[in-house]
């Protein structure tokens, strides 16, 4: 099996699995096991495809989607609460961007394309955000459209995740301080 179908398989499970195609709970819960184990199979190529080993990835959806997952997801498992967890999100986006521009993104499954689009929503770009919102309402999920307009309204009030400050060495400003004491402030 290649590397971006073992990719594709850890994260959305493989074709024929029972649950394949469906959201996974590992996905956005904190877990210790499931980051271990992702730095352990996957950190290797994180480093290669940083380093631009993978480019020939970028010539087909399955490719792309596994390079954003490598730079928009596995990072935020890797490398959880230390600034290298959005160190990579700049290429997810171009990626992502890649993507949509060669008719990529429209290959893949629901579930595939919330992944392909996340680049987006978890960028500190208003314009980005706007992206985000339109491509999740595309999806036609009312909790997806709901999360990506719970981004954009912290982009929008703040030019950035306040939720971020800390891990990135930014100050809060009074006003970031007050919402972060407010509940779902964070994802």
């Amino acid at each position: 099996m290649d590397r971006i179908q073992e990719i594709l398989d850890f994260w959305f499970l493989p074709e024929g699995h029972a649950e394949y195609g469906k959201p996974r709970e590992a996905w956005f819960k904190k877990d210790e096991d499931f980051d271990a184990e992702i730095r352990e199979h996957f950190l290797d190529d994180f480093e290669k495809a940083e380093s631009g080993a993978y480019l020939d990835w970028t010539e087909s959806a399955r490719g792309s989607l596994a390079l954003i997952l490598l730079f928009d997801q596995f990072t935020r498992n890797m490398f959880r609460d230390s600034p290298r967890a959005f160190d990579a999100d700049g290429k997810a986006r171009e990626i992502a961007r890649h993507m949509l521009s060669r008719g990529y993104y429209d290959e893949l499954g629901a579930v595939q394309k919330q992944f392909a689009t996340l680049p987006f929503e978890h960028s500190e770009d208003l314009e980005d955000q706007k992206l985000s919102m339109q491509l999740f309402k595309k999806l036609g999920s009312d909790e997806l459209v709901d999360y990506a307009e719970r981004h954009y309204v912290i982009i929008e009030k703040f030019g950035r995740f306040p939720h971020r400050n800390e891990q990135l060495g930014r100050q809060n400003t009074e006003e970031e301080e007050a919402f972060l004491k407010e509940p779902n402030s964070s994802f």
